[in-house]
């Protein structure tokens, strides 16, 4: 088995450090969609490793679990994280295959959480430019603003409930400060300062540059 990866991502890379790709050694691909895996699989001349961070799920159909289960039995070794990957990681670990980061984890945790957790609209060319806000984020967010006593319990609440109604293309940071204003009573000046750290809550970057620099695809001596 070849120890280089190729890594299925889009979104969630972008900004990302090119040396951080580039120090990983990977081959990148666009997100995963319906038969993508299969192909790489048909095209290989031996099994290899391969990982999905983010996949397709609204335009085009979503990666199968069918084209996994048989890369797995055809002798590779299949990693996912950070989003579809996540998703498709923790249904399929009973099955073989790996996952890697908090948000695999909170879906192994919690088979019931939602797909969109971790939904965000994008450009549909590289370099996938971001336009909207993963819900899972924006949760990490306003429960930190709960931690410090910036919002009660009951606005927090209120504040991710309006949220989670919302289209997932529609869940942007303009959103949730307009959310934080008018349902929490925090001054603009107050919620701008707070977002411009948004990257704290970013779970699915750090998921993937943890991935990138750990390389826990290859093989310990």
């Amino acid at each position: 088995m070849s120890d280089s990866l190729t890594l299925f991502v889009g979104p969630t890379a972008h900004g990302l450090d090119e040396a951080v790709l580039t120090d990983a050694g990977v081959t990148v691909r666009p997100p995963a969609g319906r038969g993508d895996v299969a192909a790489l699989i048909d095209s290989a001349c031996r099994p290899g490793r391969l990982a999905v961070a983010d996949g397709t799920f609204h335009r085009f159909p979503a990666v199968g679990h069918a084209e996994i289960r048989t890369a797995i039995a055809s002798g590779w070794e299949i990693w996912g994280l950070c989003s579809m990957g996540a998703i498709r990681g923790a249904e399929m670990h009973s099955l073989g295959m790996r996952g890697f980061g908090e948000v695999f984890e909170e879906y192994l945790r919690d088979p019931d959480l939602d797909d969109d957790e971790v939904a965000l609209m994008h450009s549909s060319e590289a370099p996938f430019r971001p336009m909207s806000e993963p819900m899972l984020h924006i949760r990490r967010f306003i429960s930190n603003l709960q931690a410090r006593d910036l919002v009660t319990h009951d606005q927090a609440v209120e504040v991710v409930r309006v949220l989670k109604e919302r289209w997932y293309a529609d869940r942007t940071l303009g959103a949730v400060k307009e959310a934080l204003v008018g349902l929490a009573g925090l001054s603009e000046a107050v919620v701008a300062a707070e977002l411009a750290n948004f990257d704290a809550y970013r779970v699915k970057q750090q998921d993937l540059t943890r991935f990138l620099k750990e390389k826990p695809w290859q093989p310990r001596a």
